[in-house]
């Protein structure tokens, strides 16, 4: 049975890096689309349905915060973002703006082949559910539909959540009331240890109590455990 490749799209103005990645990502079994800057981006979008995308930040123009911003706006396709900038301050943004990953400018292309898996295996290990696992789980005042990806609230509403959030939910509702450190959570999350000093995961936990409608220094559903980690305090029911 022949597999459909997966789609990538390049958005870097670098034409030499869109050549290089386009080529090696090629060979490597991917699909992969250039777009120099945003303008183009739209372009391929408006005729494209991406697996995900590889976002340099410094476009000229609309640059990846801009980007990233207007896409997850209404969708939620994963997104790898590329800077050069040596500023934490720089990547933490793009996290909390809805970026799955980031790779330092320069990098090793075997590293980004690497990063690209790991977020497309996770992306897809999020849906279908398994037959066995429950379409619908209800925590606190909240439902998570496992098929559309959503949020339900107490009113009905709906509400999308990306791929990292949505992943980063499922490993708190699969340890319910459990202590669980920054580690085990990035390790849980990306399938790779946590660099030294990293703190993306606060950024992820952040990003997550605020569609939850809570805030780091009230929230109930996600603990901060000084010293420890966070632990999610509700109890956790499968629906059907």
């Amino acid at each position: 049975m022949t597999t459909t490749p997966a789609t990538l799209i390049v958005v870097d103005d670098d034409p030499e890096i869109r050549e290089l990645l386009a080529d090696y990502l090629g060979r490597h079994g991917y699909r992969a689309l250039t777009a120099e800057d945003g303008e183009a981006l739209r372009a391929l979008l408006a005729r494209e349905t991406p697996d995900l995308l590889i976002v340099d930040l410094m476009l000229p123009g609309d640059d990846g915060f801009t980007l990233c911003r207007e896409l997850r706006r209404d969708s939620e396709v994963p997104i790898i973002m590329l800077t050069a900038s040596a500023d934490e301050t720089d990547r933490i943004l793009g996290l909390e703006l809805g970026a799955d990953d980031y790779l330092g400018k320069p990098f090793n292309p075997r590293e980004l082949l690497a990063r690209i898996k790991a977020v497309l295996r996770r992306t897809r290990a999020l849906v279908p559910p398994r037959p066995a696992q429950a379409r619908l789980v209800a925590f606190g005042d909240w439902r998570l539909d496992r098929v559309t990806r959503e949020l339900i609230d107490a009113d009905e509403a709906r509400l999308p959540l990306s791929g990292a959030d949505l992943q980063l939910l499922q490993v708190f509702l699969d340890h319910p009331e459990e202590v669980l450190s920054r580690e085990a959570l990035f390790e849980l999350t990306r399938g790779r240890p946590a660099p030294p000093l990293d703190r993306s995961i606060d950024v992820h936990v952040c990003r997550l109590r605020q569609r939850l409608g809570e805030d780091a220094q009230h929230s109930q559903l996600i603990r901060t455990v000084r010293g420890a980690g966070y632990v999610l305090t509700t109890r956790v029911e499968a629906l059907a």
